[in-house]
């Protein structure tokens, strides 16, 4: 574990630099726009995330640099008596600290955090491309135990 990782929630001040590391991959590049000016659209919904106390935007810095990211949002459901759960979506660690272990302490943080919220379940989704992401998602206990569907509407 390195003590240098700090996971706070994300600040608006942060948003260029989330945006970048959502930017920086292959699937990334293609739906986002990492500029030095920050669209309105990103600024949109940032404040709509900050403003629900059912979702958190987080980042992991280290000095105070941010080099991960992830939203956690929080789900009521009928099911498992009115039980609650944790989503975990867009995961990202800046390039220059991939494979360090970062990724894991971010996901451990999330997982806890859910926990303190009383979720009985963490469940999260990511791109059938992404063998790697994967991989380490299995590693950290995660199980491909349903088939997930999207409907692009735009």
């Amino acid at each position: 574990m390195d003590d240098r990782i700090q996971v706070r929630r994300a600040a608006r001040t942060d948003l260029a630099a989330l945006v970048a590391m959502l930017a920086d991959d292959e699937l990334g590049a293609r739906r986002e726009t990492a500029a030095a000016e920050v669209l309105p659209s990103y600024l949109a919904a940032f404040e709509a995330i900050d403003g629900d106390p059912h979702q958190e935007l987080v980042v992991a810095e280290i000095e105070g640099a941010p080099v991960g990211t992830l939203q956690l949002t929080f789900i009521p459901h009928l099911t498992y008596q009115g039980g609650w759960r944790a989503q975990i979506e867009a995961v990202r660690v800046a390039s220059t600290h991939r494979d360090s272990g970062l990724g894991r302490q971010l996901l451990a943080w999330a997982i806890e955090r859910a926990r303190e919220r009383g979720c009985h379940l963490v469940q999260l989704t990511t791109d059938k491309r992404r063998a790697d992401a994967q991989r380490f998602y299995a590693d950290l206990g995660f199980v491909a135990s349903h088939e997930g569907m999207k409907l692009h509407l735009g």
